[in-house]
C-alpha cells in the first residue's frame, strides 16, 4: 500500500488508521465529493491510499464552495461535501447534510500572488499591504469565495475600497492564481493553498497578521448518500494526526 506523494512515514500513519477502520464490501465503487480546490489537494495525496483499503475512490467535484453549495442546495446527488463552515452548518440546517458528522478539517489564512520570478512587493505591516495594493496596476480576487466578504470588508475599513474598485477583477472561478501566472493580474489574493497549488504564481506571503483572517473548511456528509460509512470513513481520515502534516504541506493547518 504505497503512497508516492507522501513520505513514507505518513503513508505508514495513514495506512494503519485505515487498516483500522471497518470494512466497507465495496467493489471499485466511486465516492463523490464536493468541495474547492483545497480539497481536490488533499485527496490527490490521500485518496489513492483509501481507494485501495476501502474499495471507495474519492472523485472530487470542485468550484468556488459558494457554487458548489447552489449546486447542493438545488438537488445534485454527492457523498461528502467539504465546504467554508458556514456554509456546511447551512446545509445541515436544511437537512442536506448529516449534523452527527460534521468536522472541520481544514484552516487556510489569505495570501498576496505575484506572477513566479516577478517583483514582490513589501506586505510586512498593514501599511506596506495598504500601499502594495494602491501601487498594483490591477488585483484579482473571486467574486463570491469565502474570503471576497472579509476582503471587501477589509478594504473599505482601511479605507482604499474606492481606489481598489476600478482595477480590481472578480472571477466567477477559482482563477485567481491563474490570471496571476499568466501575467493578466499582477497581484492575487486568495487563500495560500490556491496559490501554492499553481506553477507560475509565486506567494509574496500571507497579509499581515493584524488584519488576517483564516478560511475554515468543515466537512459534512449527505442526509441522501448511500454511501454515508464510507463518507464517515473519510471524514476520519481527513481529520486524523496522519494527515495533518499533508494539510501542513498544503499550506493550510488542521481544522
Amino acid at each position: 500500500m504505497s503512497l508516492p506523494r507522501l513520505p513514507r512515514i505518513i503513508a505508514a500513519a495513514v495506512a494503519a488508521l485505515l487498516s483500522a477502520l471497518p470494512a466497507t464490501g465495496a467493489d471499485s465503487a466511486e465516492l463523490k465529493i464536493f468541495g474547492s480546490r483545497v480539497t481536490r489537494m488533499i485527496m490527490a495525496d490521500i485518496g489513492p491510499q483509501f481507494a485501495q483499503s476501502t474499495g471507495y475512490t474519492p472523485v472530487v467535484i470542485t468550484d468556488v464552495a459558494a457554487v458548489m453549495k447552489r449546486r447542493i442546495e438545488q438537488g445534485e446527488t454527492f457523498d461528502l461535501a467539504v465546504l467554508v463552515n458556514f456554509q456546511t452548518d447551512d446545509l445541515i440546517k436544511s437537512g442536506k447534510l448529516a449534523a452527527d458528522s460534521r468536522a472541520d478539517v481544514m484552516k487556510a489564512g489569505i495570501g498576496v500572488a505575484v506572477q513566479r520570478g516577478g517583483p514582490k512587493p513589501d506586505i510586512g505591516t498593514v501599511d506596506a499591504f495598504k500601499r502594495a495594493l494602491l501601487d498594483a496596476k490591477s488585483i484579482t480576487y473571486l467574486k463570491e469565495g469565502a474570503s471576497t466578504f472579509y476582503l471587501d470588508r477589509l478594504f473599505a475599513r482601511l479605507g482604499i475600497a474606492e481606489a481598489l474598485a476600478p482595477k480590481t477583477i472578480k472571477p466567477d472561478t477559482e482563477s485567481v492564481s491563474e490570471r496571476v501566472a499568466a501575467g493578466e493580474v499582477e497581484l492575487g489574493l486568495i487563500v495560500i493553498p490556491n496559490i501554492l497549488s499553481v506553477p507560475g504564481a509565486e506567494l509574496v506571503g500571507p497579509i499581515p497578521a493584524e488584519v488576517q483572517s483564516y478560511i475554515v473548511f468543515t466537512a459534512a456528509v449527505s442526509a441522501q448518500s448511500p454511501n454515508q460509512q464510507a463518507a464517515r470513513e473519510l471524514i476520519k481520515l481527513m481529520t486524523s494526526p496522519a494527515v495533518a502534516p499533508v494539510i501542513k504541506a498544503k499550506g493550510m493547518e488542521p481544522g
